[in-house]
């Protein structure tokens, strides 16, 4: 980040019309998952389609959540055509690695074993996951490069061209929905739309970004030079890292709940909660993009801040509505969910209401610590993270748990969330000095 001292603070007008379009993107693809689940709810053996797509979305974002920091790292470092070239280079690598973890989990036994003996799912549903994982390993290369392209779009200020590429997304999912019906019928028929929808998408943002990125030219390239692919590894390694390692969150989770006994219900209604958390908390960590892209000094900063404090009430509030007037509308007209399964996740989704709170701070924070290039200490606050929940899964292994496997889910979900904020607060204390914000 740069202090420019002499330019206008930023008021919260400019930050609402950099955000709302990203807010639209996240809304946008939350609502592609939520028309997934809700597909899903009318096939039959609708419980183990869900719980079966749930657990293959979990494991796909164990291995591939490197790549959806592409858009992150391209705004914060990508200022010129080497540079480029270093940040094509490290998607491709990144882009491989974790094809070859899904091709593993969703061909061989020991993807079995992992999902039966260390997730603790059913058979049945260990079965579901792995054909659904063998379309979303296709998945990497496609959602690196439009991260890559999204980067260069944010960069250049042209946000609604993000969601306007959702958008197009979301069109084509229902059509490939519709025609997925002809060959699938259980849980790969959401792979198989969404790896299609992602393919128009990610050419959509390629054509945008060959159209409107920042020219690179001496004024945009820092006077230091630009990073090659060995420094860009170095800067994104970390962020990668941490980024992985946070998927791990609803894997240990899942593993947790799914030795409970209404673990088949606890693990669908997760997914479909999980879905929902996309669509109202998942704006928030866009808040990493309003920073790296907007804040240029110390007042700047608080004016995100203060727009960090407003937007998460709302998302708040919103979730509030949904679990109790909103209830039936939602779960009942859209998924189509049963009155037992709606009873059961009602509790579960007020809690969720402090989500947007805890999940904005951590991305603001996260946001200031990757503009200083200190992007060491998100794999440690990650880390954190990850401990706190490995030791309330060996705490559910040796102490029986006797509420409901989804009450559970969303109080290990918010409270991990928290450790982590918790946690970058107090480093920002100690490497980040105020004034530099």
């Amino acid at each position: 980040m740069t202090n420019t001292d002499n330019a206008p603070p930023l008021t919260g007008w400019q930050i609402t019309l950099f955000f709302v379009p990203l807010l639209l993107n996240v809304q946008l693809m939350s609502v592609s998952h939520t028309i997934i689940n809700a597909a899903l709810a009318r096939v039959d053996n609708y419980i183990i389609a869900l719980a079966s797509f749930s657990v293959a979305m979990v494991v796909h974002l164990l291995f591939a959540s490197p790549s959806y920091q592409n858009h992150t790292i391209t705004i914060a470092i990508v200022r010129g055509r080497k540079s480029l070239r270093g940040m094509v280079v490290c998607v491709l690598l990144i882009a491989t690695y974790v094809s070859i973890m899904l091709n593993i989990i969703a061909y061989t036994s020991l993807g079995n074993m992992f999902l039966q003996h260390i997730l603790g799912v059913s058979a049945e549903v260990a079965a579901g996951a792995q054909r659904t994982l063998t379309l979303l390993a296709l998945l990497p290369f496609v959602t690196g490069f439009r991260g890559l392209f999204q980067g260069l779009v944010i960069r250049a200020r042209h946000t609604n061209l993000v969601s306007l590429a959702t958008g197009v997304r979301v069109v084509a999912l229902l059509g490939w929905l519709y025609v997925g019906k002809r060959w699938f019928h259980g849980p790969e028929l959401g792979a198989f739309a969404l790896l299609l929808c992602i393919v128009i998408e990610t050419a959509l943002m390629g054509f945008f970004a060959w159209r409107c990125h920042i020219p690179f030219d001496g004024d945009t390239i820092p006077a230091g030079g630009e990073k090659g692919t060995m420094q860009i590894l170095r800067f994104a390694l970390p962020v990668a890292f941490s980024s992985g390692l946070q998927q791990t969150i609803p894997v240990v989770i899942s593993a947790i709940i799914s030795r409970l006994p209404d673990a088949n219900i606890a693990l669908a209604a997760f997914g479909v909660i999980r879905a929902l958390l996309f669509m109202l908390a998942g704006p928030m960590r866009n808040l990493q993009q309003v920073y790296l892209t907007l804040v240029n000094s110390a007042a700047d900063y608080r004016a995100v801040v203060r727009f960090y404090w407003y937007t998460s009430l709302i998302m708040g509030i919103l979730t509030l509505l949904i679990a109790l007037p909103g209830n039936e509308l939602v779960f009942g007209g859209i998924f189509d969910l049963k009155a037992d399964m709606r009873n059961y996740i009602v509790l579960p989704l007020c809690l969720c209401a402090l989500f947007p709170v805890a999940y904005g701070g951590t991305n603001l924070l996260r946001a200031g610590f990757t503009a200083h290039h200190r992007t060491t200490v998100l794999g440690q606050a990650t880390t954190v993270k990850f401990a706190y929940l490995l030791l309330c899964w060996l705490l559910s292994l040796a102490v029986p748990v006797a509420i409901p496997g989804i009450l559970l889910a969303i109080f290990l979900l918010i409270s991990a969330e928290i450790a982590e904020g918790c946690f970058l607060r107090y480093k920002r204390g100690r490497l980040i000095p105020t004034e530099r914000y």
